[in-house]
């Protein structure tokens, strides 16, 4: 039997080795490159002049952002703009260290809270893909001391990584207790989950802010690494991102550079200093320690998502896994909300995975997360269609250093910036064309070759021609066809210029390889 042992072992591992998948990310899908349209046109910036825009209004947003700062009786505070990959405006003001009179740089530490959790999700986000965990995966599968909750409902799911990420988990809001926890010991973690969490609503019921799942997300990240949540973040996204002045611990900090944080007591009219929190089993809530030059990058990595398209992929994590970070999970709609003009303006918001993401009544995207400590507080958001992030550090307990709807006036109102539009496809061009000669003729030949098999199921031919043949009666001359106005690869509108007014055309294609065209509307407005 000696003699099969080795062949049969050969079996066994070559079998054990192809059913790993190595190029499987568990979400369905495969790593490896996708066969891809050569044609596809991603959405560009036409005639580019953000950062001269941006430039004629800095004066303007480092008042609004120092004025606010000062209102707040900030002690110190530094704040930057990114386009694309870079800072163009960084600036900072006051002190960090009152008692030394250190003034604030943009090189400055300070401590950004939870702005700290979209480091977390990402790292979880880049095991998924690696092929190491599941979303869906139960957290008792790699907390053990998870699987003896006592749920809310006998029918509540089981707490999975996913929920931690959007914090659905069922956890109660913890700020500002959460907070306190940050340099606690692992041991003191564990000893909460095995005494038994509290569940505020059921599991993957609705959103509720949780530090504590974010603490386990980082447990998480460490049993399956083995190493620390810390080193782990610092090997595989600060230092391939080249933030190399960023840090956990406060005592590691070089001299004169750590951001010292301090509270108003309102009784005694003063700025007092708050405690030291040093690094512990919190961390991936809210440990990091940044400064504005260094987090500008983490900001340019997050704008580097957009757009889809055909670029090499280089990053710590995909470009298609960023702009997943981006997607709001449980959205809900804010209805009397008001916008920079103090205008009614209603908008949606849901939790990413770590960031929180909106869309309001202007269409304007942002993405975004604030970060709170005793003794801190900061914020950043980033317009994805805009590629324009703005950040704001500061040193006073929870109050915040970014006067956000004054600076969106500013940059959409004032400087008018512009988002990426989407070019017109090679498909829509060549329909557009066959379109207009179509609706004049209906030629039977054109109809074929570029009309789909439900077209004239919908409406008769019969019932289209006399429709068209009306409209054009009433239109007149045609005098000019209009660019395109894509909504997608296979839908837009356009609008031909008449003797008499302007016919607007709407058209969608199917889904075949050759797309046809499946619905065509057609409106005249007289300018009579």
């Amino acid at each position: 039997m000696k003699k099969y042992i080795i062949p049969l072992l050969l079996v066994v591992l070559l079998i054990s080795c192809n059913s790993q998948n190595p190029t499987s990310d568990f979400r369905g899908t495969n790593t490896t490159i996708n066969s891809f349209s050569k044609n596809y046109k991603p959405f560009q910036f036409e005639n580019d002049q953000r950062v001269q825009l941006i430039e004629k209004v800095t004066l303007e947003i480092q008042k609004s952002i120092e004025n606010h700062a000062d209102s707040k009786k900030i002690p110190g505070f530094a704040y930057g703009i990114v386009v694309d990959d870079n800072l163009i405006l960084a600036k900072a003001k006051g002190l960090i260290n009152i008692d030394n009179q250190l003034p604030a740089t943009i090189k400055s530490s300070f401590r950004i809270a939870s702005m700290t959790k979209s480091f977390t999700a990402m790292a979880i986000l880049k095991l998924r893909d690696e092929g190491k965990l599941r979303l869906d995966d139960p957290v008792a599968n790699y907390i053990p001391e998870m699987a003896n909750l006592e749920y809310l409902t006998s029918d509540s799911p089981k707490v999975t990584i996913e929920n931690l990420l959007t914090m659905t988990a069922g956890f109660p809001e913890d700020n500002p207790w959460g907070d306190r926890q940050l340099e606690e010991t692992d041991k003191m973690l564990i000893d909460l989950i095995k005494d038994g969490l509290s569940f505020s609503n059921v599991s993957s019921f609705r959103y509720e802010y949780s530090n504590t799942g974010y603490a386990l997300l980082g447990k998480i990240i460490s049993r399956i690494t083995g190493i620390s949540y810390q080193d782990y973040i610092q090997e595989h996204i600060l230092l391939p991102l080249g933030m190399k002045n960023t840090y956990w611990e406060y005592t590691n900090i070089p001299e004169n550079q750590f951001v010292l944080g301090y509270r108003w007591d309102e009784e005694d009219k003063q700025l007092k200093k708050e405690p030291i929190l040093h690094d512990g089993s919190y961390a991936a809530m809210g440990g990091l320690i940044t400064s504005i030059d260094d987090f500008s990058k983490y900001v340019s990595f997050h704008l580097s998502a957009w757009p889809a398209r055909s670029d090499e992929d280089n990053g710590p994590i995909k470009r298609s896994t960023l702009r997943e970070m981006h997607n709001p999970q449980y959205p809900f709609l804010v209805a009397k909300a008001k916008d920079y003009n103090n205008d009614p303006c209603a908008y949606t918001i849901g939790y990413g995975y770590g960031l929180g993401i909106s869309k309001d009544c202007h269409r304007i995207t942002k993405v975004k997360h604030s970060g709170a400590l005793p003794g801190y507080a900061s914020n950043y958001v980033f317009y994805p269609d805009y590629g324009v992030g703005i950040m704001a550090f500061g040193n006073l307990t929870y109050t915040s250093p970014l006067p956000t709807k004054e600076i969106e006036k500013l940059l959409f109102e004032t400087a008018k910036i512009q988002p990426r539009i989407l070019p017109v496809s090679d498909i829509l061009k060549k329909r557009q064309k066959q379109i207009v000669e179509l609706i004049q003729h209906w030629d039977q030949t054109l109809a074929t070759d570029i009309l789909a098999e439900n077209f004239f199921l919908d409406a008769s031919k019969e019932n289209r021609e006399s429709k068209t043949k009306d409209i054009f009666k009433k239109a007149g001359v045609i005098i000019k066809i209009h660019e395109i106005r894509p909504r997608n690869q296979l839908r837009g509108s356009f609008d031909i210029q008449t003797e008499k007014g302007i016919i607007s055309v709407f058209f969608t294609l199917t889904p075949e390889k050759n797309p046809k065209v499946q619905r065509l509307d057609l409106k005249f407005e007289s300018i009579e």
